[in-house]
């Protein structure tokens, strides 16, 4: 096996008639086609299933590319507090540095000390690649801010890609200064296309300096939602539509947001779990309404990418997030420690360490796909998950005990598929078992067969076991997906010399708001 190698269009300006952007739409959006037959766009793509330009656009950035999160990093930046909607699953916190969830910041920056911290966690993190502005509030609700705070760091920073994050509700006034700036990458949150259903999610919007509230609010902010995004991509700007998964109102409804978007031309579409522990003071937090089980989540997205190609592995980030996703590196960067560093912006050096990281990408597609040919002659309709526990790079690199999250993948005959991640608390603190144990470890993974790890210890080995799953520690250092679809190999073996028996597994928990800072 291959080791590492090192390393409501309301007279929007100048805005076109829904008929001529739809057209444009079609014409620039997502229509390559894989070798599956689906269209080539999406977190899972390569290099062989995209036009170049939009390969370009999409190699280095961890929330566009499956593959690229393994190995570029990513900052927000918190120059944007206000909003413009209320929604039930949100409620913006301050002050807050160990909770991850979307809204969340410790401190809230200008665009001054925003472009400063940006250079600083690009001059210190080399593949810190990608540049976003999602909060706490809305980007384009603080249209200044944060556009000002792109144009001080395109000054020192050409190379980095600047995103922003919107609910849409302003969008289409902003499209031309969102393309003038070169924005290549756009998200909108849509949670809905029926606005009796939106009634359910949004209590209110503020819009033409007036408050909306009921079908009347979440009608004006579906028709801008989608007049933003068909105006995006007839400018070719790619465009993730994010939606939040809520049990009981929008679930089996985001199947229709899924094909109205993917007729508009959306590049991506990331169906999240909702946050709803009461802790976080949110209206459905509080009145009880449940988040959606692993296998829940995992069965809505599979309808969906029927339609189009799903993100799964979003992290769901607080709006001051840094470095890879599933790490939180922002302590290491506040405002005053960033003002004492000595920071010198080292193009060259960041070109060549990701010069690096492309040739390991390239090592690791082709282990996956010698691995892959070894089954070839498999007929087995086995399809299996197993938990991944790595530090990032691709690779099985993890103590089981030190792992703040496991990546999941789905594997068969077909090949490894990444469909999501579960975050969980330390098993492992100061040498000593934590006081919570190993049972929410257990609930976290109860669908998975197995655990590919780079080391654990007796006593954990033997409680996954006890709930039938396999910890592995064959694979330590090894790529991820080519000793995955090994894994499976083997486990096909075993099941067809009768020494294991294949059980179907039950549903997992998903852990959203985990603690991930150390």
């Amino acid at each position: 096996m291959s080791k590492l190698l090192q390393l409501h269009d309301f007279g929007a300006p100048g805005a076109k008639s829904f008929e001529a952007l739809r057209a444009g739409a079609a014409q620039s959006g997502c229509s390559t086609t894989g070798g599956n037959g689906k269209s080539g766009c999406g977190s899972a793509a390569g290099q062989g299933d995209l036009p170049p330009e939009i390969w370009e656009k999409v190699k280095n950035h961890p929330c566009y590319s499956e593959q690229a999160h393994h190995h570029f990093a990513r900052m927000h930046v918190a120059v944007a507090p206000a909003c413009n909607i209320q929604c039930n699953y949100c409620n913006r916190k301050y002050d807050c540095a160990n909770e991850s969830r979307p809204g969340v910041v410790s401190e809230k920056l200008t665009p001054e000390q925003a472009a400063r911290k940006v250079i600083a966690v690009a001059s210190t993190i080399p593949q810190m690649t990608v540049l976003g502005i999602a909060g706490p509030g809305d980007a384009l609700a603080n249209p200044a801010k944060t556009f000002k705070t792109f144009e001080l760091v395109t000054a020192t920073a050409p190379d980095i890609k600047l995103c922003l994050s919107t609910n849409g509700l302003m969008l289409p006034d902003y499209v031309e200064q969102i393309a003038a700036m070169n924005v290549d990458h756009v998200t909108i949150t849509i949670n809905m296309i029926d606005p009796e259903i939106g009634a359910q999610i949004y209590p209110w919007i503020f819009y033409n300096h007036r408050r909306f509230t009921g079908v009347e609010a979440s009608k004006i902010l579906s028709e801008r939602q989608l007049l933003g995004l068909e105006m995006l991509t007839a400018r070719g700007i790619l465009v993730k539509v994010n939606s939040v998964m809520i049990p009981g109102i929008n679930d089996r409804h985001l199947i229709e947001v899924n094909k109205a978007v993917k007729s508009r031309g959306a590049f991506l579409h990331n169906i999240m779990p909702l946050i709803s522990e009461p802790e976080h003071g949110t209206v459905f937090g509080l009145e009880g309404r449940r988040g959606p089980s692993a296998q829940e989540l995992k069965a809505l997205q599979d309808d969906c990418e029927g339609e189009m190609n799903m993100m799964r592995h979003c992290r769901q980030c607080r709006a001051d997030a840094v470095g890879l996703l599933g790490e939180d590196r922002s302590a290491e960067f506040t405002t005053d420690k960033v003002m004492e560093m000595e920071v010198e912006y080292d193009l060259a050096a960041r070109q060549a360490y990701q010069a690096k990281v492309e040739a390991e990408r390239d090592a690791i597609a082709l282990a996956k796909q010698r691995e892959l040919a070894t089954l070839a002659d498999e007929t087995a309709t086995i399809k299996i998950q197993v938990a991944i526990a790595t530090k990032g790079g691709g690779v099985i690199n993890e103590h089981f005990g030190h792992a703040h999250e496991f990546q999941i993948y789905e594997v068969s005959t077909a090949g490894a598929k990444f469909i999501g991640h579960r975050r969980v608390d330390l098993y492992c603190e100061g040498g000593y078992a934590s006081e919570t144990g190993i049972e929410p470890i257990l609930k976290a993974l109860n669908d998975c067969t197995a655990v590919l790890v780079a080391k654990i210890g007796l006593c954990p080995k033997d409680s996954l076991a006890g709930a039938g799953i396999e910890a592995v520690e064959d694979y330590a250092f090894e790529y991820i997906e080519q000793s995955v679809i090994a894994y499976f190999k083997d486990y096909l073996a075993r099941v067809g010399k009768s020494e294991i028996r294949h059980v179907a597994r039950g549903d997992a928990d998903i852990r959203q708001g985990a603690f991930v800072a150390s």
